[in-house]
């Protein structure tokens, strides 16, 4: 088994506890961060500790840790853990104090890293593309909860996962209260049309992915596409070329079928396929890591 960070100790995982009274537990109420390394390198570390210090201070959640201090705190848990390719789950909550939702008597969070693996969908999606529809649940709106805080209730997107397993779907898309096309459940989402690459603006609900900003830079810089962010329905996506869901988790993976839609050939497309291959060649390079091992 492998070791947990909690609060400045490594502990076994089959040992590993928080209390009862924590807040994360009771009331959702903390912020996270999912990272991965790649070839003995977290990849965009600064960039994910960055959002995840953002979110902290939108809902007033005081980190323990100095910006280095975590930096050096993950790379630590993955080191322990003797890993290369991982998946890293930074846990902040406000802490544990009683049963009251009033937040003040907290004085110190609780912090917790996991490096182990991640398998969100079967391999065999990701050579065949999986099938997706669009859910009921809508996405939170920016005067609810703002989605560029990574806040650890997910309620909404476990609910929508929920409705589309039920429809026999691998995946959820969620609409805002408008009807345009912010995200999956835990993807952000691009499709592409006549040689162009497009994805829902974030100002629509969607979290602004670091794994979806790299796709854009590369797209960009490597494969010289033009990439537009703006205001999609489900016909846009209908009418696409290709479609395909872009997350730390995830990485990058294609859609093939739309409630009961065929996307393009309904297989892969060549631009999703080429987008991976580069993705993973720059995020195994090392080049937007921190090493975990030294340099």
């Amino acid at each position: 088994m492998g070791l947990v960070y909690i609060n400045g100790e490594f502990i076994p995982t089959e040992n590993a506890k928080i209390s009862v009274f924590d807040r994360g537990l009771l009331y959702g109420d903390g912020v996270f961060e999912g990272i991965r390394s790649y070839n003995g390198s977290v990849f965009k570390l600064k960039e994910h500790l960055e959002r995840l210090y953002a979110s902290a201070k939108a809902v007033w959640l005081n980190i323990p840790l100095s910006f280095k201090e975590m930096e050096e705190a993950v790379l630590e848990t993955v080191r322990v853990n003797n890993l290369r390719d991982s998946y890293i789950r930074l846990i902040v909550t406000r802490g544990a104090y009683g049963l009251g939702i009033d937040p003040w008597e907290c004085k110190e969070g609780t912090v917790i890293i996991i490096a182990d693996k991640i398998k969100v969908f079967p391999e065999e999606f990701y050579q065949t593309g999986l099938n997706a529809v669009t859910v009921a649940t809508r996405r939170s709106p920016t005067d609810v909860l703002d989605p560029r805080i990574k806040s650890l209730n997910y309620m909404s997107n476990i609910l929508a996962r929920i409705e589309a397993r039920i429809a026999g779907a691998a995946e959820g898309i969620m609409l805002n209260h408008q009807g345009y096309v912010t995200e999956a459940t835990v993807d952000n989402i691009f499709f592409v049309k006549n040689g162009i690459l497009f994805t829902p603006s974030v100002t629509l609900g969607a979290l602004p992915g670091i794994t979806r900003a790299t796709v854009i830079e590369l797209a960009k810089k490597e494969l010289g596409l033009e990439v537009v962010e703006g205001f999609f329905t489900r016909y846009d996506l209908y009418n696409a070329d290709e479609v395909f869901l872009t997350g730390t988790a995830v990485e990058i993976i294609s859609v093939i079928k739309i409630d009961e839609r065929i996307i393009g050939n309904g297989k892969p497309g060549e631009i999703t396929q080429k987008i991976r291959k580069i993705f993973h060649e720059y995020a195994n390079s090392g080049v937007a890591g921190s090493p975990v091992y030294g340099k």
